[in-house]
């Protein structure tokens, strides 16, 4: 089994040559890449068979990086992110600098600040957002652990992290709000 630091490393590594990995977050395990690189982002589309209108979300480390990918976060959103006690994800409506298939039809895009000790790491070490969709092809059930991810997803891979691969807790999705400027909300998924 590899070292966490190890893994990490190999996971940027993949990520910075514009790979696709499988990951585990805050919420259940994920899909990603580069949210800033617009191929990695069409492949991850692709291996989920997913409509390209249908937005994903990215996972930021902190308010800082927040902050950089989006032009305003109104003062709710701070108030929201403080107030959670479950990952919670916010849709804006101005983002910055992301892989334009990341942008919904609205051109708006979501972010989760994730809190979780290795996405939050692969964040960090990477400088961008990190793509973060449920591991499973469209329309199939969400796995809530690894061994339920199907074979064809992981081996659609270029790099599969060993963090938390034995970790059989039951994971569920974020919740996703949407913020608009004028600080009105929408609640898309509890």
């Amino acid at each position: 089994m590899t070292d966490f630091r190890e893994d990490i490393s190999a996971a940027i590594d993949c990520l910075r040559k514009g790979g696709v990995i499988l990951y585990p977050t805050d919420t259940v395990w994920g899909i990603g890449c580069d949210a800033t690189n617009e191929e990695a982002v069409r492949r991850i589309f692709k291996i989920k068979q997913r409509a390209e209108a249908k937005a994903m979300i990215s996972l930021v480390d902190s308010e800082a990086m927040l902050e950089r990918y989006t032009d305003n976060v109104p003062e709710v959103a701070w108030q929201l992110l403080e107030e959670a006690v479950d990952p919670l994800t916010i849709v804006f409506d101005h983002p910055v600098s992301l892989a334009p298939s990341l942008l919904a039809p609205d051109g708006s895009a979501a972010f989760r600040i994730t809190s979780e000790a290795y996405s939050r790491e692969l964040c960090r070490r990477l400088r961008h957002p990190l793509v973060s969709t449920s591991a499973n092809i469209s329309g199939a059930p969400t796995p809530r652990f690894f061994a339920e991810i199907s074979p064809q997803v992981i081996d659609a891979m270029d790099y599969v992290a060993t963090y938390r691969r034995d970790d059989t807790t039951p994971r569920k999705s974020s919740s996703v709000i949407k913020i608009s400027d004028d600080s009105s909300f929408t609640i898309l998924r509890m």
